[in-house]
């Protein structure tokens, strides 16, 4: 897959702010003024995401995205609109939409969001993780250590799922929060302390090889007891 995201703005400056942005991210852009023009790139390009402002000429953002849903792509997709209005958040998500932002936003967010986004897209696809004895399947979301099933509602499972993915490095709790609660603004950041320790009990209680370690500013890495 090219590693480039698809962004629809009509927006001269706007457009530019986010090519330059998610440029400097590592991708390429595929930037267009409206619909027709994307969905036919789309029809020949796998995209890693997609970033769709929602008042566009001719073909508003969630027509497209709707569009793109259609023939069956499954692209992280977010909507961008100078409107924080409840009813075009639900007709974002009902169209197909993973993440919603308002204008003005600071790009650091939508850089954030993208990179969850895209990760958790891979993550589906992506073959187990196994550190030590534990297990970690992203794709039938299931967790064993030593071969025995490890009981994690979802969201322990997202957790670790996103532990396990970066295994030996340290995820900070932003991006554990946007990746598993799908936002670091209007979630308590207590939480991911709490599930760190909900995971941290339940592997101590499975015997496991592994454990969670802590580093205040750095966040929380997976590896395998010393």
């Amino acid at each position: 897959m090219r590693d480039a995201v698809l962004v629809v703005e009509d927006d001269v400056e706007m457009g530019e702010l986010l090519v330059r942005g998610i440029t400097g991210d590592g991708y390429d852009v595929d930037l267009f003024p409206d619909g027709i023009g994307a969905l036919n790139a789309a029809r020949g390009t796998e995209y890693a995401a997609a970033v769709l402002d929602v008042m566009l000429p001719g073909m508003s953002g969630f027509e497209i995205c709707r569009h793109l849903r259609a023939t069956g792509a499954t692209l992280p997709v977010i909507m961008l609109t100078a409107r924080d209005a409840l009813q075009d958040r639900v007709f974002g998500l009902d169209a197909g939409a993973d993440d919603y932002l308002a204008k003005p936003f600071h790009f650091e967010e939508l850089s954030a969001r993208l990179r969850a986004m895209i990760r958790r897209e891979r993550l589906t696809n992506r073959a187990p993780v196994v550190l030590g004895d534990l297990r970690v399947d992203p794709y039938a979301h299931t967790a064993s250590v030593d071969g025995s099933v490890l009981p994690l509602s979802p969201k322990e499972f997202g957790v670790l799922r996103a532990l396990a993915a970066r295994a030996g490095e340290f995820v900070p709790r932003e991006e554990i929060l946007l990746e598993v609660w799908g936002s670091a603004e209007f979630v308590d950041h207590n939480i991911a302390e709490q599930y760190i320790s909900y995971l941290r009990r339940k592997l101590a209680a499975a015997g496991a090889s592994v454990e969670i370690v802590t580093r205040r500013g750095a966040g929380y890495r997976l590896e395998v007891k010393p």
